[in-house]
Formats: structure tokens, sequence, C-alpha cells
């Protein structure tokens, strides 16, 4: 086929199930590109760019169904076929020469049925064939899972073709199995007519890594606790194959992570803080850490770390015997930190410095997640020595910087020295000692700041030589000690996490807590609603019965007063106006007058004259 010129094959048509998803997406793309009749150089050479996909004479024609009909149709596929049925999905596999059936991802029942009724259909109607069809079964690995080894006594020897009937497949793709069975059996029966192949596809990786993606996310046992070694001998013999990955996915596990991050991404999220001492970096940078689920990296911790940790090494050699090479490793650099602070006055030499915070950037949680750096580098010579990329240039004034450590997000924390001064002298005594913040100290720290950030080449002036452009940010709200407003900036401008949230059951587990939380406050807000309730009405019965008490209390005392008060009006009546009222209506009675009331009046005014 590589020595045919290219034309001379008419162009063929070439279904291809589910061609929105990865593999099969894949598979048509590269077809599309390809010249019916012509070999894989001749793709490479000629074929289109990836971004200047288009339909080209001569070459395959893709046709193909796709799982989400809302999504964007495929540049490279001359037809794509939404929800249809099976009886309208025939008459378009009857016009396909080839037949691509991909059930090695995203394998549900309904996709493995649709598979054998395609070969079976394409089989009842066989006799109507102008010409040869092809059908291929794109099936996986694990229908190979449990076979043995092709001899006992040798089990590197690969697996191949000729022992497809020795093979015994996993427990849960015995419906894999019986699709592959039913393919090659209708494949046999007139091959001038309809030949079928099955490939077994393994794990699959290359920029969409979706098995990859499932197993990072929940830890896919089945796929990659299988141990096998198979020789693909017949698509070596008939194909001529161009491998990316030839050695496997554990020799190129470092390409496949970059990736798989790069597609999903899952991207570090590396930045810088800077400013004066006291300005609130260390107390930023934990909350930035705490939000993107980053690294703090700070001097004094790192060095911390490589203190304890070789002083660990160096224990755990002396306890269990290591080799006196690896004991000696250990106690020398251990020895080589210790020398260094002596002769520096408790610090590190600046060398040693660099190469600790160059060994943190470059470790792989940092590499991976990203981090925060806090506070350092604190001056151009100090940037230029973490970050240069010794790798492919030599060193210069402005040496190439190494781009998987280099910050891609610079903040400088800025604030009057008034303002630091103020804060400071409200710290409590305990923390501004603990942070070195003393009088003298924190001025001494502070003027030195200002000073080396004044000069031509500061830290602020390297970032920006490499086109990485510090935001600059006031802070000036001495009643913010959440850092609320900084934080908004900074998130603002940084974009949301680039990590995986919760997983499914991950976030049915936080919904039922937070179901489960919001009915407790529910029950513990009524309980103590009721408590409120019954303690209020009971104080107010208590009021009440006070009330009444001296409700009753005032009356008795108003009554007793009164008493007191008219009993001189009642001994003056009692001696001189009864006794002159009781005769006169003694006579009133006696003489019964037309008028009584006239006849007591004159009666009571004449003796009263009379008196």
């Amino acid at each position: 086929m590589a020595n045919e010129k290219k034309g001379s094959y008419r162009t063929k048509r070439v279904f291809v199930n589910n061609i929105d998803t990865y593999s099969s997406k894949c598979i048509a793309k590269f077809l599309s590109t390809c010249m019916v009749g012509g070999s894989l150089e001749e793709a490479e050479e000629d074929g289109p760019a990836e971004d200047e996909q288009t339909l080209q004479d001569g070459t395959f024609q893709i046709v193909g169904t796709i799982s989400n009909s809302e999504g964007e149709k495929p540049s490279f596929a001359l037809e794509c076929y939404t929800s249809q049925k099976r009886d309208q999905l025939l008459p378009s596999l009857l016009e396909c020469d080839v037949v691509v059936y991909n059930i090695s991802e995203h394998a549900t029942a309904e996709l493995i049925d649709e598979a054998i009724w395609a070969i079976s259909a394409l089989h009842s109607d066989i006799e109507s064939f102008a010409s040869q069809k092809i059908f291929i079964l794109i099936s996986s690995v694990m229908t190979w899972a449990m076979s043995k080894p092709a001899d006992p006594n040798d089990p590197e020897i690969p697996l191949t073709e000729d022992d497809y009937r020795r093979k015994r497949h996993h427990p849960n793709f015995k419906e894999h199995t019986n699709a592959e069975k039913t393919v090659l059996k209708l494949g046999k029966t007139k091959k001038s007519k309809l030949s079928s192949y099955v490939v077994a596809a393994g794990v699959q990786y290359g920029m969409g890594e979706d098995l990859l993606h499932y197993f990072f996310k929940t830890a896919d046992v089945d796929y990659l606790s299988v141990n096998l070694r198979i020789e693909p001998t017949f698509l070596k013999e008939t194909f001529n194959l161009r491998w990316v990955s030839e050695a496997g996915i554990i020799d190129n596990i470092n390409r496949v992570v970059e990736e798989y991050k790069l597609l999903r991404l899952l991207l570090p999220i590396r930045i810088c803080l800077l400013g004066p001492p006291a300005v609130g970096k260390s107390t930023v940078a934990e909350k930035l850490c705490k939000h993107y689920k980053l690294h703090h990296i700070n001097l004094k911790e790192i060095i911390d770390e490589n203190m304890h940790h070789l002083e660990e090494a160096v224990n755990v050699a002396e306890q269990e015997g290591e080799s006196e090479e690896a004991l000696s490793n250990a106690q020398d650099q251990l020895d080589s930190l210790k020398d260094s602070m002596e002769q520096n006055r408790g610090r590190l030499s600046d060398g040693l410095v660099y190469r600790m915070m160059r060994d943190k950037l470059n470790s792989t949680p940092c590499r991976n997640h990203g981090f925060v750096l806090d506070g350092f580098p604190k001056s151009y010579d100090q940037a230029k020595e973490i970050f240069y990329d010794d790798l492919d240039h030599p060193r210069s004034k402005m040496p190439a910087y190494n781009k998987k450590i280099i910050p891609e997000f610079i903040f400088s924390l800025e604030a009057s020295d008034d303002f630091l001064k103020e804060r400071v002298q409200n710290l409590p005594e305990s923390v501004a000692e603990k942070m070195h913040y003393s009088k003298d100290e924190y001025l001494t720290r502070l003027k030195t700041f200002r000073k080396a950030n004044v000069e031509d080449e500061t830290v602020l002036n390297y970032f920006d030589e490499l086109e990485i452009h510090p935001e600059h940010i006031e802070v000036n709200n001495a009643g913010d000690p959440e850092y609320g407003d900084v934080m908004d900036k900074i998130i603002r401008l940084v974009g949301r996490p680039r990590n995986y949230g919760p997983t499914p059951e991950e976030r049915k587990e936080m919904e039922r807590k937070s179901v489960e939380e919001t009915a407790q406050r529910l029950v513990l807000e009524t309980a103590e609603w009721k408590r409120r309730e019954a303690e209020t009405a009971a104080k107010m019965a208590t009021q009440l019965e006070e009330w009444n008490r001296h409700v009753t209390e005032v009356k008795r005392q108003e009554h007793e007063l009164l008493e007191a008060r008219s009993a001189p009006l009642r001994n003056y009546l009692m001696n001189y106006v009864m006794p002159s009222l009781t005769e006169g209506m003694m006579e009133c009675c006696k003489a019964q007058p037309d008028d009584p009331v006239d006849f007591l009046a004159e009666y009571l005014l004449r003796n009263n004259s009379q008196d």
C-alpha cells in the first residue's frame, strides 16, 4: 500500500460510533486525514494540521453517531447522527465500507447490545453487498485479564492472537467477551462479503485520559490490576504503525501526567506575595493556600523541615543498621547545615538557601498543586538565583527562567510606614516577640526593606523584565483583620481553583451532612425558642403576680389613709351634726309636712341660729 499512488483507490465511507467521545474521536479524526490506499507516512506528511482540519478528496469519509446532541459537530465528519433508532441507523451502516464500533470506553449494556445488533443486521443483508464490508469491534484488554501465560515455565513469553481461544475474561467483562465472539463468528461465514476484526484495547491515554481520569478520582482497580504481556503481532505485521509511547504507560508516566493536567485544567497556581514586614503576607498566604489548596512556602519552615528530615534520616540509619554510605551522606548534609549556621550567626549561607528553595519548588506537590511564596525572594539577585534555568541556556546576567517553578501571579502588598507602625504597636506582646517585632528590630527591618526597594534592580523589577507584571494592592483598613478586601482582589485576579472538586460520592456525603446539620440546627433552634418562650412566660407570670401583690398592698394602704383622714370629720358630724339632724327628722315625721326637705332645712337653720 505504501507504494501505491494517491487516488488509485476509490473513496471509502467509514462509520464510527460516538465520534464525540475521546478514543472514537481520535480514530475518526486520524482516518479523515488518511488517503485511501496511502501509507501512514503520507498521512503524516500531507495531512492537514489539527487546526486546519477539512474534508479532502481521496480521504476516508467519516460518518457516525454522537452521544451529545447539543455538542458541536466534529469538523472532520461528513455526517453525524443523533438519537436514531436502529431501523433508521441501518441504512447508514449499509452505505459504509467500514463500520467501527468502539465499546472500550463508557461501555454500557445498551452500547454493547447495539454493536451486536449492528454486525447481526449487516450479516442478515450480506447477499446485497456489492463489495466487501469490514466490521471492526474495539473491545477491551480486560477480556484477556484472567488468561494464563502461554508458557507457565516462562511467563515472560507474551500472548498473541494465536492464544485467543485460551483467553479468559475478567468477571466484569463477560458482555464484552460475548460481543467479541459474535463479531468473529459472523465475520467468518462469507469473508468476501463481510470480514470482521476485534481489537483488544488497553488503557487509553494521550491528552484525553478518560480511564485515567476515572482512576485518578475513584481508583478503578480492575483495569490497573491487570498484569499481562501481550504482543499485537497482527497489527504490527499488517499496519505501518508509528509508536508514540512504545515503552508503555509506566515509562511515559511523566508525559501522561502533564498531558492529563493540561487537558483537565488541573494546573498549578503559583503565587508570590511580597511586601514590607507586618503588612500581613503570612496571613494572606495561609488564606490563599486554604482557598486554592496550595502549599505555603516559608523560608524558615523549609529550613526547619530540611533539618528535621536529615536528623530523622540519621536516626533511622543508625537504628535500622543501613549502609554506612547512607548514614554518612545524611550526617554530612546535616553537619554542613549546622556548620553554615554557626559560621553565619544562626543563618544558612545563600547557596544552601537557594538550593533548598529550588528543591522545594521542584518537588512533586508544588509542581502539581502549586504554591504561595511568602515574602521570598527579597531581592533581584535572590530571584535570579532561585528561578534560573541552567538546563538549556548558559548563565548570564538575565538567564532564562524555569517556567515550571516561576510564579505566574506576583502580588505586592503595600502600606504606609505610619500604618505599619501602628499595627505593630497594637500587636499582643507575645506575638510581637515571636515575629521579632520589638520596636528597634521592626524599625530596622522596615528601613532595610524600604532601602532595598528603591534601587534600580528590585525583585519586582525582575518579574517585570520577565513580563510577569506585579499587582500592587493597598493594605489600609485596620478594621479588616481577615483581609477580606485583599482576598477579594487576589481571587478576582487569579480566578477559580484549578483542582478537583469533590467526587459525586463526596458531594452526596456533603449534602447528606448538610441536611443532617440543617435538621439538627432546626431542632436545636426550635428547642431554644421553646425554652426562651417558657422562660419569658414564667417571667411574665412572676411579674404579673408581683404586680397584683403590689396593687393589693397599694389599695390597702390607700384605704387605711382614707380611714385615718376621715376620722376627724366623722367625729365632728357625729357630735354636732347628727344629733340635730336626727331631731329634725323626728320632728318632720311628727308634722308630716307637704315638703319634708324644706321643713328639715328650716328646722336645722332655726336650731342652728338658736345654738
